[in-house]
């Protein structure tokens, strides 16, 4: 029998993308201090992709802790470059400076997901996307964020690339999902097996 989903986050976008797939849940925004748990990750050497995965599983576990007997999704993204770790921008200024770095180079996105029932992860997955960013100009740069501010607010890299975001890359290498946050298609293809979803 398909268990009720629930999506341990209050993101719209990952919201937006199970509404899109037809995926029937209910959304819980998880009580992670995510900061303090980064840090503690930081300080023990955490790969990224180990940390997307631990802050996944963090708020599939919390909101697990409420309700056992459904299936919880819960999400993380962390954005990689060059072993470094960059979180939202709290001013555009910064997202000026993240974008300054990231340009002319590659960085990934690494989203994660993990599932909790009955109070234990049921399954979980990491996927990677490597983008590689235009060197674009000042001049365009600052323009850029002043239209999207503040929406850039809301994504790590100060960028969306369903947005104008797209402009300022020359190369994607991998799913478009992923870049938004959630790994859609293997998600579907495990709870389609899993017997949550009809297919």
């Amino acid at each position: 029998m398909a268990r009720q989903i629930i999506l341990a986050s209050g993101s719209q976008i990952r919201g937006q993308m199970l509404q899109n797939a037809g995926i029937p849940f209910e959304s819980v925004m998880p009580r992670v201090d995510e900061e303090m748990l980064k840090a503690a990750l930081k300080a023990e050497d955490a790969s990224p992709r180990d940390m997307a995965d631990a802050l996944a599983e963090a708020k599939a576990r919390k909101v697990s802790g409420k309700h056992p007997e459904k299936l919880v999704v819960g999400c993380d993204q962390v954005l990689d470059f060059e072993g470094q770790i960059f979180s939202k921008p709290a001013t555009a200024e910064e997202a000026i400076a993240q974008i300054k770095a990231l340009r002319g180079k590659r960085h990934s996105l690494l989203s994660a997901i993990v599932l909790y029932h009955e109070l234990k992860p049921v399954w979980r997955h990491v996927g990677q996307v490597r983008l590689y960013m235009r060197n674009v100009s000042d001049a365009y740069l600052d323009d850029y964020v002043t239209r999207n501010w503040p929406s850039l607010q809301s994504s790590v890299g100060g960028y969306k690339l369903e947005e104008e975001g797209v402009r300022l890359f020359s190369r994607v290498e991998g799913d478009y999902f992923t870049i938004l946050g959630l790994p859609l298609i293997e998600l579907i293809n495990h709870l389609t097996l899993a017997g949550d979803l009809d297919g």
